[in-house]
């Protein structure tokens, strides 16, 4: 069939995938809206808010005036993203299910299931730009950097990447809420949506606590004082200050306390008064196998790394190890790596790729390898 090229967007009920299919309408292309169910339990009806999701997705199609389809990728889901998020925490690492759910669902079967309805591109609401090159693709930094998330995209190949399109990827967020508002488009008012998708409005540890057994262990301080007791390693992340339920210790200020390490082996949370202590600060990391979208830099290019959504972009200098396992020296110490969490590298605008956070070296460590947290 000959005639404009036909695109499929990703329908979250979401005001950034409403107005991408408005601006890929505007470029003449064929839109058509696809919404993905990616989740469901025994508290689906309570706490998953897919239906109020799809109805929205719906309302946008038919003020857009596009078809819209519908999906269950919950199976995909559950086999390729939460039974890793699953041993990972197991594994007392802290993963971030957004970036694998990308690569397996969102870029996988979603492309995979678009494909099948004919379409020659996907698209969806993500803040990032793509360059189609002549022969590869380049994955890039939304023009709004506060709202850049390459970082959740790194894992991407060539294969998923050659047809998406991004259409928010050049104008900012208050931009997008504007001609939401514009078109009146039913959503150009609703939040945007935050938090790991399947737990929804229950408590984290309420929802891991059903798949994991969390065992209570005690708060130290580096130097071996017991000051409290934690509820499971696996509910607290490095640098964390906010419910520690730590205060009115003799021989200590009224200071806030951080999560600065974590004793898997002894079933220990180590803690401290110092936001920076040098069990935080790492000038070196190690990472898992790294993934590159296109090709990795040169050997010994500088680069820049970003270890968490929206941080500053750092330096930093990479090195093989042992295979595709990469060493990370920063200019400056990082604060809180994170094993279980990605490293994301950059040249320019340009996302190369990235590798999972495997080990970290503090300043506090005796040894110049990277050991074990």
């Amino acid at each position: 069939m000959s005639g404009p090229d036909r695109v499929i967007v990703g329908l979250s009920g979401g005001v950034d995938s409403a107005v991408a299919a408005s601006r890929l309408l505007e470029a003449g292309y064929r839109v058509e809206g696809l919404f993905m169910k990616n989740w469901e339990d025994d508290d689906d009806a309570e706490y998953c808010a897919a239906e109020a999701d799809y109805e929205m997705a719906r309302e946008v199609a038919d003020c857009l005036e596009i078809p819209l389809h519908k999906a269950n990728f919950a199976e995909d889901y559950r086999q390729r993203v939460f039974r890793h998020f699953l041993h990972e925490y197991e594994a007392g690492r802290t993963p971030n299910p957004d970036i694998l759910c990308n690569r397996e669902i969102k870029f996988r079967s979603f492309l995979e299931h678009a494909r099948q309805l004919g379409a020659q591109w996907i698209a969806t609401g993500h803040y990032a730009r793509v360059r189609h090159l002549p022969d590869h693709s380049e994955l890039c930094m939304a023009a709004d950097a506060n709202k850049d998330q390459t970082y959740f995209l790194h894992t991407l190949t060539q294969e998923q990447l050659r047809p998406a399109l991004f259409p928010l990827g050049d104008i900012p967020k208050d931009q997008v809420r504007a001609r939401a508002r514009e078109l009146g488009l039913p959503n150009h008012a609703r939040k945007d949506s935050t938090g790991i998708c399947f737990i929804g409005e229950r408590r984290f540890r309420d929802f891991l606590a059903q798949y994991l057994r969390a065992p209570e262990g005690e708060m130290r301080t580096p130097e071996g004082q017991v000051v409290g007791h934690h509820q499971g390693l696996m509910f607290y992340t490095l640098g964390q200050r906010q419910g520690l339920g730590i205060g009115g210790i003799d021989g200590f200020p009224e200071a806030p306390w951080y999560v600065v390490d974590k004793d898997l082996g002894g079933n220990r949370l180590i803690v401290a008064q110092d936001p920076q202590h040098p069990l935080l600060m790492s000038p070196e990391i190690e990472t898992e196998a790294a993934h590159w979208i296109h090709r990795p830099p040169e050997p010994g290019q500088p680069v820049m790394a970003r270890l968490r959504h929206r941080q500053p972009l750092q330096p930093c200098r990479l090195e093989s190890v042992d295979g595709d396992r990469l060493r990370v020296r920063f200019e400056a110490p990082q604060r809180a790596t994170t094993p279980g969490q990605s490293a994301v590298f950059y040249d320019g605008d340009v996302c190369l790729g990235g590798g999972v956070i495997a080990t970290r070296r503090t300043l506090a460590s005796e040894s110049e390898a990277p050991v074990p947290v």
